[in-house]
């Protein structure tokens, strides 16, 4: 296949506002080269898809995938009994509903459904510490992968998961919808295409980071392999309902799973939702692939919040602005401009949306799924390739390991290290539990 941008692929493209914006390695490598395993290429084909994690958010994903019409959802993998159980049955459900014949299989171990050769991609929306293992032997199973943000748990594993991708020629969507939303293309694109002049400040709101884990141990259920659920996670850390919810009267999640909020499990809402505005912020400064040079905790920084500087001399900081809701805030010289899901303002008319009612409700062109299907077909790299999610879970990681240590740190985003820093360096990634291993 040509690298050169097709029709299909500029109008695709440009419907997202991201003609302009295309990424170094989407010029110069925009196919990934064809294997004998990439063979959806036949338009009646149908791609065949698992998923491997089965809680709240994978239940949403489903629902996005499941309606698009050359997608058949044929496996599903999880832990515990009563997720697989309530995907099973809404999955067959919406199958029978519409008339189509599926078989449907589930799965306790991901390995084995892995291992089916019918399988072409894989979602995997399991807790952050699951995603790299999983991901990367999913890359060297042949099959293309959906990622939930954020990419990785440690910056060694997003490392290891970008060479995955690319020695095995595979497609790598990560779950960060918002480059897909049209509030968010415009930001960036106002920002990139220098409408508010020289920038100097982007606050994100995004939240703090983890706390230690305190919640009380309870007994583990049956139907739920904890075992399996903690990966290569050390034992101490012990089952609570919170971290992997039941479900309630509805069959929805009682809560989102909080192994999110916890030291050693997540990474706070500096990973959770840091992973959407911190990546906007980036996208915006064009450092997609790079990363801040210094980073200071709230007790180092002039503005009390943690605080990202880079070396064009903008600063992005973790912050509060107007209205109070997560979104980010772009400062420049000419003006600035505030965007968060559902809504956009500007300091001028001129950097709005040209059509924008009322409420300021926004559809995109072409869902963050359907660009993934239209990937796996035109093997090109997806508006967020692995690249792209791995340097924005980077700025999420070294902001919480800033928090940690309570001081200032020196990073080299070309090398991916940090400079003469050793203490900070061990942060890189943890020891797994054996026989865990990303080899």
């Amino acid at each position: 296949m040509s690298s050169k941008m097709n029709r299909k692929d500029f109008l695709r493209l440009s419907a997202l506002g991201l003609t302009s914006l295309i990424a170094p390695w989407q010029v110069s490598a925009a196919s990934v080269p064809t294997s004998a395993k990439s063979k959806k290429t036949e338009i009646n084909d149908k791609i065949n898809i698992g998923f491997i994690g089965l809680g709240q958010q994978a239940i949403h994903l489903m629902a996005g995938f499941i309606t698009i019409p050359e997608v058949r959802i044929v496996a599903g993998c999880d832990v515990y009994d009563i997720k697989r159980d309530r995907f099973k049955n809404r999955v067959n459900k919406y199958y029978a509903a519409q008339g189509i014949k599926n078989k449907l299989d589930m799965y306790i171990h991901y390995e084995e459904l892995l291992a089916r050769k019918d399988i072409d991609a894989v979602v995997i929306a399991t807790p952050d510490h699951q995603h790299a293992i999983m991901a990367i032997a999913a890359c060297r199973a042949g099959k293309d992968v959906y990622l939930e943000k954020p990419l990785t748990f440690t910056i060694y594993e997003g490392q290891q998961l970008v060479k995955a991708v690319r020695e095995n020629t595979r497609i790598l969507q990560v779950g960060s919808m918002q480059r897909s939303m049209d509030e968010f293309v415009h930001a960036a694109n106002i920002v990139r295409e220098g409408a508010l002049g020289k920038i100097s400040l982007m606050k994100a709101h995004v939240g703090e980071g983890p706390k230690p884990y305190n919640l009380p141990r309870q007994e583990v259920p049956k139907g739920l392999d904890w075992d399996l659920w903690l990966g290569p996670l050390d034992t101490k850390w012990y089952y609570n309902h919170e971290l992997n919810p039941l479900l309630d009267a509805d069959g929805r999640d009682e809560c989102w799973g909080a192994w999110r909020w916890y030291q050693g499990m997540g990474g706070g809402y500096t990973t959770d939702w840091g992973a959407h505005m911190f990546d906007i912020g980036q996208w915006a400064i064009g450092k997609d692939g790079s990363g801040p040079v210094e980073i200071l905790p709230p007790s180092a920084s002039p503005y009390d919040c943690l605080t990202f500087r880079y070396d064009n001399g903008i600063e992005m900081t973790q912050q509060k602005f107007d209205g109070g809701k997560l979104g980010i805030k772009i400062i420049g010289e000419n003006g600035w401009i505030q965007v968060c899901r559902g809504e956009f303002l500007a300091s001028s008319p001129e950097f709005m949306p040209k059509k924008v009612d009322e409420k300021a409700v926004y559809e995109t062109n072409v869902p963050h799924y359907q660009i993934f299907i239209d990937c796996i077909r035109s093997r090109r790299d997806p508006n967020v390739p692995v690249e792209v999610g791995h340097s924005s879970c980077t700025v999420c990681t070294l902001g919480n390991i800033a928090y940690e240590l309570d001081r200032p740190l020196q990073w080299n985003p070309i090398v991916q290290k940090f400079v003469d820093d050793a203490e900070a360096t061990k942060r890189l990634h943890y020891d797994y539990r054996k026989p865990y291993t990303l080899d």
